[in-house]
């Protein structure tokens, strides 16, 4: 019998301790608003528009089981950089510092006006609470979008152009505040906006809302102009006057002419009797004194001012010169009213 020795090693077992630190739970939010264009006002009704703000919020980590993330974010707007409040009302300016009322709400019924937490007394911001899942090895993200109801209520006295309001700066914000857990657990909503929970943070998210008033005039009332009765020969002038009363958008430029009528020969005007050839000559001007003939042509015998945004009126000069022999009877004429803007 033969014997191979051998030595039996000592073994040595290193175990290695394996630590897994707890992931760094970290969200970030971010807003992104579309402009608040609310087009064209000419102040005589509301003109509603609307915008729309996307909120997303990120969850970064290295290491996790499956989690939830649950975020309470505030959407304050305060007044803009060229309004005087949030209340009654918000205002956009033009070029010329003329302004245009307008209203920001969170309803589409516009009954809740949005409004900015820091001023005391005024309207509420816009409150969403956000949930979502956070996958295993990765991050995550959840978002939602919510509306912007605009309105420019009817008002008088608009002036012509171009209006916007930029809310930049302090006057946009998104508070928000996240609450994180692991392991398919369901952490409460943060207390607040900004408190509670296991971090958050404020951003701003600019926008401009806008609104064109465009040149615009109608004409409201067009007095008759009559020259009342003269028996026999009409041996002495007849003068009369009669008025045209009409609005324009403040700051337009405008012209008034008036045609010659119905039965002008050339130049002349002319009343006919009814349907026959008897006429009865007459003449429009536009100055008391009856020497400035009122007719069709910009810058020769037109009237030209500028729009108030409030009602405006002038007065048109009638003469039926004398000497004239016609037969009796009631003679008329229809002149047509221009306004060029």
């Amino acid at each position: 019998m033969s014997r191979v020795p051998f030595m039996l090693a000592p073994a040595v077992l290193l175990l290695a301790s394996l630590s897994q630190t707890e992931p760094a739970l970290a969200a970030t939010c971010t807003a992104s608003p579309t402009p608040l264009a609310l087009g064209t006002v000419t102040g005589s009704g509301a003109v509603d528009g609307s915008a729309t703000i996307t909120v997303t919020c990120n969850t970064t980590l290295s290491l996790s089981l499956l989690g939830v993330a649950r975020v309470r974010t505030c959407l304050n707007i305060a007044a803009g950089v060229n309004g005087s409040g949030q209340t009654n009302p918000r205002l956009m300016t033009n070029s010329f510092g003329d302004t245009l009322q307008f209203q920001i709400y969170r309803d589409a019924a516009r009954t809740q006006i949005w409004g900015d937490t820091t001023t005391p007394a005024t309207p509420t911001p816009l409150g969403q609470d956000l949930e979502y899942q956070v996958p295993v090895l990765g991050g995550s993200s959840g978002n939602f979008t919510v509306t912007m109801y605009g309105r420019v209520p009817a008002q008088s006295g608009l002036a012509a152009g171009n209006y916007t309001n930029p809310f930049t700066g302090g006057h946009t914000r998104l508070d928000y505040r996240y609450a994180e857990a692991l392991l398919i657990l369901n952490p409460p909503y943060p207390a607040s906006c900004t408190s509670g929970g296991n971090g958050g943070g404020s951003i701003t998210f600019p926008f401009t809302a806008s609104a064109t008033v465009p040149d615009n005039c109608a004409i409201s009332a067009a007095d008759d102009l009559d020259f009342g009765s003269v028996a026999g020969i009409i041996n002495a002038n007849q003068d009369q006057t009669s008025g045209i009363t009409f609005t324009c958008t403040g700051r337009t430029p405008w012209n008034i002419a008036l045609s010659n009528g119905q039965n002008a020969s050339g130049n002349t005007r002319r009343m006919r009797l009814g349907a026959s050839s008897n006429y009865v000559t007459y003449e429009l001007y536009r100055d008391p004194a009856r020497s400035q003939r009122w007719g069709t042509t910009i810058g020769s015998d037109t009237v030209a001012g500028t729009g108030t945004g409030t009602t405006q009126s002038l007065t048109v000069y009638g003469r039926v010169p004398a000497t004239q022999t016609i037969p009796a009877g009631s003679y008329s004429d229809v002149v047509t009213i221009t306004v060029t803007y």
